[in-house]
């Protein structure tokens, strides 16, 4: 009876170790588990930063001088509502205890990055004309936000989850890179202003005024009448715009821009083109096609002289027309 009690007990204490042990690599299992999971989740939500907001964010910028400033900050506002998802769903994310500091400062480079890109939207708004040099410079410092992001990434969250990840015996785990900023150049005002607008924005602008006045328009032998007159053009599906700029300061301009944008229905259709030169007081042309004009209905035509360094009046620069294609 001894005997038996004996390996009865014998049995249970062995049956305790089992399920202690059994427990116990269910928990380390799930712990690591728990590990792995967010270090993926992170992998992906700085992955989704650099290719959905940065790369779109910075394409935007470098081609703005084809666009108007009012396209590109609305542009710049959608990336923002982006850039500010991602950093929700990284404050929604299962943080294992022994990540808890990856997460702080995973957030911290989140949320300087939906901050820079907010401010350089709002910014973007007066990034022409006369504004262009102030907007640059608020631009260029709101760049750091960027620089401070990809710092606390590199040196914080990357290295914490890569410690954390070792210590807990994962390693051989992928902690991805991430880099917002492309390069240090867009921390230069006269860079920022020179890649915004096409234009060199180093050096002093020239003596005396600088400006370019839009003098007509038209397609093909017709001549462009201003609003409330409806023009009947032909020229097919691609109607080539002829524009005539007249440098209307006391500098020769280069590489002088001219947008035209057929609008209708909500739907835009636009081109850009250059002139190379103009001197004082002369009268260039240029010719601007835009693809896919839709015929037979009324449209509205916008034609931009974007802005030279140095100038301040505007008005000049612009027209409206309406018009109906295909007739």
């Amino acid at each position: 009876m001894v005997v038996r009690r004996r390996i009865a007990a014998g049995v249970g204490v062995v049956l305790v170790i089992a399920i202690v042990l059994i427990i116990s690599a269910i928990v380390k299992s799930q712990q690591s588990d728990a590990l792995k999971n967010y270090g993926h989740d992170v992998n992906q939500i700085v992955e989704e930063s650099d290719q959905k907001v940065a790369t779109p964010f910075f394409t935007a910028l470098s081609g703005a001088g084809t666009k108007s400033a009012l396209d590109v900050a609305q542009q710049l506002d959608e990336l923002h509502v982006e850039s500010e998802h991602l950093a929700a769903r990284a404050k929604s994310l299962n943080v294992p205890s022994a990540m808890e500091g990856a997460q702080r400062y995973l957030l911290l480079a989140l949320d300087l990055r939906a901050e820079g890109v907010a401010k350089i939207a709002s910014q973007m708004r007066m990034a022409s004309g006369n504004q262009a040099q102030q907007a640059s410079t608020l631009i260029a410092g709101d760049m750091e936000n960027f620089l401070a992001s990809d710092v606390v990434y590199s040196q914080r969250v990357a290295p914490l989850i890569e410690q954390t990840l070792k210590s807990n015996g994962l390693g051989g785990q992928t902690v991805a890179g991430s880099r917002f900023l492309p390069n240090v150049g867009w921390l230069e005002a006269s860079t920022v202003q020179s890649r915004l607008t096409g234009q060199s924005g180093s050096g002093p602008v020239t003596p005396g005024t600088h400006g370019s006045a839009l003098i007509g328009m038209s397609v093909g032998e017709t001549t462009l009448e201003a609003e409330p007159a409806v023009n009947h053009l032909a020229g097919g599906s691609t109607p080539t715009f002829t524009a005539t700029v007249e440098d209307s300061g006391e500098s020769a301009q280069t590489n002088v821009k001219v947008e035209v944008i057929v609008g209708v229905e909500g739907k835009q259709f636009k081109s850009t083109r250059s002139i190379n030169s103009i001197q004082p007081g002369s009268k260039e042309t240029v010719d601007v096609p835009v693809a896919n004009v839709p015929q037979g209905v009324e449209t509205k035509v916008e034609v931009n002289v974007l802005p030279v360094p140095g100038e301040t009046d505007l008005e000049n620069n612009k027209a409206s027309y309406l018009a109906i294609f295909g007739s």
